[in-house]
């Protein structure tokens, strides 16, 4: 088990570096300035990815171009309306046109409502868990399932990668402008398939279901190796990945 813990460690400290960012949808919160437009892109970028990051980063890059890096006033006054047409198009895999529009005007009543995502949050949650709830619940009212999960049962992988980003601090990737709020010990691993294969493979998973009851007993076991910061784990998983695939 030492030997485990001592070769996460290792791996977290490896890839938790700048060079992790340009093949990493987290590139593109660090494209535009200021804290709105920070977690406006953020959340975005998240629940685009999926998928192959050869498809899915220029999805990601064409939203960042359409609102020349002010994402937060794009959405805020809808002039996403003639850059994503609500129409039956494709506009990434099982995503149309139609369901980003819904989308993002489900966002534009969260950013209209209450200022940003973080007043929302703020609003809304108390610890990592809560804010997952919260997201999915508000999407949910709105008809929104596709793009962001309508409750806590699966592992709400993007949901979970989008708050790593917000909260953790002292990260040369993370942004941390919500650690004043949400405690990062409290933050739940992003699981999909690939991390539960990982998990497995080190004897830190028995299931291979990515649930959210095993993303908890995942991050449970990484607070172990690492109990101020629990999803460092999501570095260490991915270096491992890396090295062993």
């Amino acid at each position: 088990m030492n030997d485990i813990n001592s070769l996460l460690i290792e791996y977290a400290g490896r890839y938790e570096t700048p060079d992790f960012l340009p093949a990493d949808p987290s590139w593109f919160m660090h494209k535009v300035n200021g804290r709105q437009n920070q977690e406006t892109m953020a959340f975005i970028a998240s629940c685009l990815s999926y998928g192959n990051r050869r498809q899915f980063f220029p999805k990601i890059q064409y939203i960042l171009d359409c609102s020349k890096g002010e994402v937060y006033e794009w959405v805020r006054s809808g002039n996403f309306d003639s850059d994503i047409p609500d129409d039956a198009q494709c506009y990434y895999r099982l995503y149309t046109r139609h369901t980003m529009n819904k989308f993002l005007h489900a966002l534009q009543d969260m950013i209209c409502k209450y200022g940003s995502i973080e007043n929302f949050v703020r609003s809304n949650a108390s610890d990592g868990y809560s804010a997952v709830e919260a997201i999915c619940r508000f999407f949910a009212s709105r008809g929104i399932e596709v793009i962001i999960p309508k409750d806590t049962r699966s592992a709400c992988k993007r949901v979970c990668m989008f708050l790593r980003w917000m909260v953790r601090d002292d990260s040369p990737v993370d942004l941390g402008l919500w650690s004043d709020f949400i405690d990062k010990r409290t933050l739940i691993m992003p699981m999909d398939t690939h991390v539960v294969q990982q998990a497995c493979r080190l004897g830190l998973l028995n299931g291979r279901q990515a649930t959210m009851a095993s993303a908890r007993r995942l991050t449970a076991r990484m607070a172990e190796v690492f109990p101020d910061d629990p999803l460092k784990g999501d570095f260490a998983l991915f270096g491992y990945g890396v090295n062993n695939d």
